[in-house]
């Protein structure tokens, strides 16, 4: 298995980071330039960032902010909100992103998700999906910050996806989202099953075994997480030898 990646997720409304519980209660956190250059420092292996307003206002992404945050910075990065066709996708890449992260505009259109793999390959296109859980036990696929369910089972959306052309899956528990009560590994292990691509843990890291959990227990390729990264809850150098203690393979 290739080493884990620890990837801290920057959610931007305009030129600022911010994070908040359950996609609501927004707060402001810090600027993306000054984050992004302590994640490069403190040994991050990715960085993804979300515009969240850019797909609910029908805009473009800010690649300009996002761009200046990562001017001097030697950094794998993912954008994401707001990527709806072809000449977004080659936007981003041109300014430097590794990946791109669809969500909304898959959903909505399949169609473009299978021409954005066609033309730029698998690796860069990454599926997000923002599922919560139901009462019945299934998880749904969930569109606008999640406030509308779009009545999709998450596990044959993401295999549908993967199938479409995908290349790698985030996948955000709402439920989970800012709460650090720990990774919905139950989703994450069905999702790891049902797919032969990189999966994404996000939504719900609290304490270093949350990461630990979501690696063993699900398998994941990666674990996604905010808060605690922006806070200094637990720094990116301590849970790469807290990881490597417990016998987990991870990039120096």
């Amino acid at each position: 298995m290739p080493p884990v990646r620890i990837i801290p997720c920057l959610d931007m409304i305009e030129n600022r980071v911010v994070k908040g519980k359950k996609f609501e209660e927004i707060a402001d956190v810090d600027s993306p330039a000054r984050l992004a250059k302590h994640y490069a420092q403190s040994g991050a292996d990715e960085l993804v960032f979300y515009d969240i307003r850019a797909s609910m206002e029908r805009r473009k992404p800010h690649l300009d902010y996002i761009a200046e945050a990562m001017m001097g910075i030697d950094l794998p990065f993912c954008v994401g909100g707001g990527i709806s066709t072809l000449e977004d996708i080659e936007a981003c890449l041109n300014m430097g992103a590794r990946k791109v992260s669809l969500n909304s505009p898959a959903l909505k259109n399949p169609a473009f998700l299978q021409a954005a793999a066609a033309k730029f390959g698998p690796d860069p296109i990454v599926l997000a999906v923002d599922v919560k859980k139901d009462d019945h036990g299934s998880w749904q696929v969930y569109l606008k910050g999640g406030t509308e369910n779009t009545g999709l089972d998450a596990i044959e959306w993401v295999k549908n996806g993967v199938q479409l052309g995908a290349g790698e899956i985030v996948v955000n528990s709402i439920d989970g989202d800012g709460m650090k009560n720990g990774y919905d590994l139950e989703l994450l292990k069905r999702i790891k099953d049902a797919v032969a691509v990189p999966v994404i843990a996000s939504g719900g890291a609290g304490k270093l075994e949350d990461f630990y959990q979501a690696i063993v227990c699900a398998k994941v390729d990666g674990v996604l997480a905010a808060s605690v990264f922006h806070y200094g809850e637990i720094s990116i150098l301590d849970l790469k030898n807290y990881l490597k203690a417990q016998g987990i393979s991870v990039r120096v």
